[in-house]
Order: structure tokens, then sequence, then C-alpha cells
């Protein structure tokens, strides 16, 4: 039997499909010219609105839309949105770039490491427990996200950027590529061969981490657009993270919990409320700070006078989010779903998905939701 972590066809849609529709939407912003431009409108409302800010409230069907789950743990659901606010709070006082210049290192920091925990998950579903198998898939996968992003780091400045203009540091010495080339095309090489050598196959493991290293490069390095930094991060961002909310709250959200209820109707139960989320916080963020998208959110209303409360406030939703990414996905909670028969991993694999921060947004928008 393969390791998959939900099914064979889930696998493959989720992860290796994601990543072709999100290549595909490149090729096709490339014919219609979105190269150097914004966020068109029909791939904003696709791309952001339904997935990236929309899988931040995914979060809810696994925390404060289960009973069981709020009564195991009562203080951590209540003191992390308390400590986000206080924290964005403050880090806003001290300065706008202070503020999205910690949200970029710490999103950066999220969305590597929830393409780790994807391969820890697969791993631990095909009992692999060597040390050496270990080394080689942590490096390949770090190799994937970190060696971009000190690319980007060296080429500064871009047509995008994280969250804001000038949010990433642009000291870093262009000598370091010299060094970090080699190693990387060095050890996606290594990862390739000790897959083809491997008498036991883990096709999900190879997917996630052929997907990560080919997005990552072409929304990155290969081209100098907004327009595909966002398709190619957001979309192999978000969508396995709606799929993983998904399949765990129909197994083991508390009965009779808001969540189990909603989850045993089908994905769009779940699809429809965060999407609804996502309308009303984007709207919130239009008249508080970006005043971009009028036709979707009005324009006559402004709340600029309350921004330095605003804005933080808004955060709130995606750094509780990811901050409770943290806890909640430590193996032996998120362990039921992909393995029945737990395997035992190293100290190193524990958490695959712990300590997560801000999930990236495109060069046009603010801090809002990992996996």
């Amino acid at each position: 039997m393969r390791p998959w972590l939900f099914s064979r066809s889930v696998d493959l849609a989720v992860f290796g499909g994601t990543a072709v529709v999100a290549l595909t939407a490149v090729a096709v912003g490339l014919r219609l010219g979105i190269e150097n431009g914004e966020m068109p409108p029909w791939a904003w409302i696709a791309a952001v609105l339904f997935v990236d800010v929309a899988h931040v409230h995914a979060t809810l069907f696994r925390t404060y839309f289960d009973r069981g789950e709020l009564q195991r743990r009562p203080l951590l659901y209540t003191f992390v949105p308390a400590a986000c606010f206080v924290i964005a709070f403050a880090l806003y006082q001290s300065g706008t770039l202070i503020f999205w210049r910690c949200a970029a290192y710490l999103a950066v920091f999220h969305f590597v490491r929830q393409q780790y925990g994807w391969v820890a998950l697969y791993r631990s579903r095909g009992g692999e427990r060597d040390r050496l198998g270990w080394l080689i898939d942590s490096a390949a996968i770090y190799a994937a996200t970190l060696y971009p992003l000190l690319w980007w780091h060296t080429h500064l400045p871009r047509t995008f950027w994280w969250f804001v203009p000038n949010d990433f540091a642009a000291n870093v010495p262009p000598l370091m590529m010299m060094v970090a080339t080699p190693l990387y095309w060095l050890t996606l090489i290594a990862y390739a061969a000790r897959s083809i050598a491997r008498g036991v196959p883990n096709p999900g493991k190879d997917v996630v981490v052929v997907t990560t290293a080919l997005c990552w490069y072409v929304g990155i390095i290969a081209l100098n657009s907004d327009y595909a930094f966002t398709v190619t991060n957001v979309l192999l961002h978000g969508v396995p993270y709606f799929a993983l909310i998904y399949f765990y709250g129909r197994a083991h959200a508390s009965p009779q919990s808001l969540a189990r209820r909603l989850l045993q109707r089908g994905p769009l139960a779940l699809l429809g409320i965060v999407w609804v989320l996502a309308f009303i916080e984007e709207a919130a963020w239009d008249h508080a700070a970006w005043h971009e998208h009028p036709q979707f959110f009005g324009g006559r209303l402004t709340l600029d006078s309350v921004a330095m409360w605003l804005v933080p406030l808004l955060a709130v939703p995606q750094l509780t989010h990811y901050v409770l990414d943290g806890f909640i996905w430590k193996r032996r909670s998120a362990q039921p779903l992909f393995a029945p028969h737990p395997v035992p991993l190293p100290a190193s694999e524990e958490r695959e998905f712990g300590g997560r921060a801000l999930a990236p947004r495109s060069g046009e928008r603010v801090a809002r939701s990992a996996g």
C-alpha cells in the first residue's frame, strides 16, 4: 500500500493538481500579457480572496467551531487572540515598516515550515525512519524554498514584494549565491537519486518536493511578476490546507459540534462559510488601508482615521491562525488522520506544522492566515 495522506486521488489532486493549475494560470497570464502589472481583478478574487484569505478562516473548523476542542484547551484559545493583538499593536505603533518586516519574515518561516510539514507527514505515513533519508528529504524541501528566497534577497528590488515595498532587507551579499547555487542543485539531485534508488516508493512525498521546487522557482526566480508569485505560492499553500481541515474535521471533530455538523454536509459548507468570512475581512481591509478594490467593496467608506487600531485588529485572525497551528497539528493530535497505526519518528520530525507564522500575500496586500 502506498503511503497516501488522504487517498491516492485526493493527494494527487490537492498537491499535484494544484501545482498544475497554478502553472497553467501563470502560462495563461503570460499569454494575456500579465507580467509586471498588478493582479487583475479576476485573479485576485480567485487566488487571494477565495484561497489565500479564506483558508485563514478554515482553522475555525479545527478550533473554535469544535466544542470539544475548546473545552480541552480553553486558555490557549482565549489567550492567543489577545496576545496577537497586543503584539501586533505594539509593532504597528513602533513603525509601519517594522510591523511589515516582522510580518514578512514570520510569513517566510511559516511558508517554508508548511512544506516541510507535508514531507514529514509523508515520511511518517510511509514508515521512513532512517536518519540519512530524513537529512536528504529535509535538505531538499528546505533548498526548494530557501534558495528562491535567498535569490530574491540578492536581486532586490523586484516588481513584487511579500507584503509591502521594502519589507525584505536589501543588504544580503550577492556572493552568497556562489555557494548556494551549487548546493541547491546538488541537494535536489541527491533527493532524486535516493528516490529512484529506494525500493519502496513514496510518490506523495515526491510530488510535494517536485511541485514545491518548481512553483517556487517559477514564481520567484524565473518570472519577475506579482501575478506569477501570488498564483504559484497562494494556491500551493491554501488548497492542501483546505483538504487537511476538511478530512480531519470529518473524522475527528467532536460529535454534535458545529464543525462536525457543517463538514458532514460536504466541502461546499466549508467553502461557503470561509468565503463569506473572507469577503467581510477583505472589505474591512480595503476600507481601512488599501482602497484597491472599490468595484467589490465600495469606495465611499474610509476608516483611515482608526487605522492604528484597526490594522492590528484585522491582523488578529491570521496571526491567531498561525500561532494555533503550532499547537493543533502536533504529532499526537494529527497522527490518527494519516496513519491508524502510528509510526515512531525521530525527535527532529516530532512537530510537522509547529511554530508557524504569517502566510504570504501578494505584493499588494497586508498580512491576514501555514498548514
